[in-house]
């Protein structure tokens, strides 16, 4: 396996695109938008010139990895000669069922394809192309290079040698691979979802404010971040989109999404990318300021 395409450039897109570019494979990263092609490779550069002054990589692996990205707008183009497309679109099942539509009628039967899905059924989306055994769930963390994880969910029809095959090469990008099996939220998500949600209902039920939920998480069950803080740092509008993924699957009141986490997606509180969650991240990123509405 040498070419992988990676569809869309987002935070996890670009991130998937270092890190498979930065251990010598051909990546076509693919995005419609020209400006999020863009984007993605202004936070490539970033992320590498970070590791270059760290001392992580050399100057000269920087500039291979780069080589190794060639962006395309056109999808068409870009899964030409694949022989792994791993679909890192936003979580929402439309959009996804009709990515892998696409890639049915564009790629080979041999192409495995596999989706970035933080919770979306494997199963279901495999429900789209022919030879579904081929299709498996890559599930990086945030942020993709720095992360080590990788949960690789098999769907119901999914293929002992594409599971091999895609473990193996997860330990290739020097990832620790976890083989799990397609429910709701897989396993990450399954734990660390309700979690926060049940954060946010304790904020929205007045048992303590921002700063102290957070601070309980971290100094008594060591999280190195608060729920409330992490929430942010993965946008609430994903956190919604999970929850509602979960609740729907399970049918399960007990995850049903908190009022407030909904309230907040309405209103366009979405943590750091808008510039207000359950913290201020007007003056900067970091989560020093509780919100206005919270105070």
């Amino acid at each position: 396996m040498k070419i992988v395409a990676v569809i869309g450039a987002g935070t996890m897109g670009n991130g998937i695109a270092h890190t498979f570019a930065q251990n010598g494979f051909t990546v076509k990263l693919i995005d419609v938008s020209e400006a999020a092609l863009e984007k993605g490779m202004t936070t490539i550069f970033t992320n590498l010139d970070r590791m270059l002054s760290k001392g992580s990589i050399t100057a000269e692996d920087k500039m291979k990895t780069i080589t190794n990205i060639i962006c395309y707008t056109d999808i068409e183009d870009g899964v030409v000669g694949a022989d792994l497309v791993i679909e890192a679109a936003t979580e929402n099942l439309d959009l996804k069922l009709r990515v892998f539509r696409k890639l049915n009628e564009l790629c080979s039967h041999n192409t495995i394809f596999a989706t970035n899905t933080s919770s979306i059924s494997i199963t279901r989306i495999a429900a789209e192309v022919a030879h579904p055994e081929r299709v498996i769930g890559m599930h990086f963390m945030n942020p993709v290079p720095l992360m080590p994880l990788v949960e690789v969910i098999r769907g119901n029809k999914t293929s002992d040698e594409v599971t091999k095959i895609t473990m193996t090469l997860a330990q290739k990008l020097g990832k620790n691979p976890v083989e799990i099996n397609d429910a709701p939220g897989f396993v990450a998500n399954r734990v660390l979802m309700p979690m926060i949600n049940e954060a946010i209902e304790t904020l929205h039920t007045n048992v303590a404010g921002v700063t102290e939920i957070d601070t309980v998480m971290k100094l008594g069950m060591g999280h190195p971040m608060g729920p409330l803080q992490l929430a942010d740092f993965i946008g609430l509008d994903v956190c919604l989109s999970i929850m509602n993924v979960i609740f729907e699957g399970f049918k399960n009141p007990k995850y049903a999404p908190s009022p407030l986490l909904v309230n907040m997606v309405n209103a366009k509180k979405l943590g750091v990318k808008s510039g207000e969650g359950f913290y201020d991240y007007s003056e900067n990123k970091k989560a020093e300021k509780v919100a206005k509405q919270f105070l």
